[in-house]
């Protein structure tokens, strides 16, 4: 099957992206405005991009053309955002922060969260979260009417105690028990069904190429 997106309406378009690129790191982005509301709502089109600078980027669309979502509105007015990585621990939280309160209303006290205090930005961290990075704008990339890419540099790293040896800079993602957003409305997986495929090895990738030209 051959499919020509130039022939697909937006919303077609939309359901094979999400059911083709799964699973997805959520991002649960917690902001604040200049009047002090604070904000936190989930983003799946989210990603790590580079490690120099250390930065990670997130597609937050628009509620409407000309109407800003309140996370794209406080990340324009500040520059700085924090991503709260999802366990499944909070899950149904977030879950809750996904619907469209009204701007005067702070998502923390609704879905349950603790006002983690951020050492870098202003905006508050997830307390319950498992990981959680404090980041400051690079750049907002328009990519489309209403489609809006925040790249922004990871400043400040909280991560749960048992989640990492300080020694070794080794994180344990068995344990921080990540979910990851699926085909549909509705739909995650688990990060903690694993398998380790070591990396094919110079030696072997030359024995591959040697072979391959017998």
């Amino acid at each position: 099957m051959q499919i020509d997106f130039a022939n697909l309406s937006d919303q077609e378009k939309y359901k094979l992206l999400v059911g083709c690129v799964v699973p997805r790191p959520i991002a649960l982005m917690s902001t604040i405005s200049h009047e002090g509301v604070v904000n936190a709502a989930p983003y799946s089109f989210f990603n790590a991009i580079c490690d120099v600078p250390p930065a990670v980027a997130v597609g937050v669309n628009c509620l409407a053309p000309g109407v800003m979502k309140d996370t794209a509105q406080n990340i324009r007015d500040t520059g700085e955002f924090v991503v709260n990585l999802v366990s499944e621990d909070i899950a149904q939280a977030m879950n809750l922060t996904a619907v469209s309160f009204p701007p005067e209303i702070d998502e923390f006290k609704m879905a349950g969260f603790t006002h983690g205090k951020s050492v870098k930005i202003r905006a508050p961290y997830i307390e319950q979260a498992p990981i959680s990075f404090e980041c400051r704008r690079i750049v907002n990339v328009e990519i489309g009417i209403g489609r809006n890419v925040v790249i922004g540099e990871v400043l400040y790293l909280h991560i749960r105690d048992d989640l990492i040896d300080m020694q070794k800079l080794r994180v344990d993602p068995v344990a921080a028990r990540l979910i990851g957003r699926m085909h549909g409305t509705g739909w995650y997986a688990r990060t903690t069904d694993l398998f380790d495929m070591p990396r094919v090895s110079d030696a072997s990738a030359a024995e591959i190429i040697k072979n391959s030209k017998k």
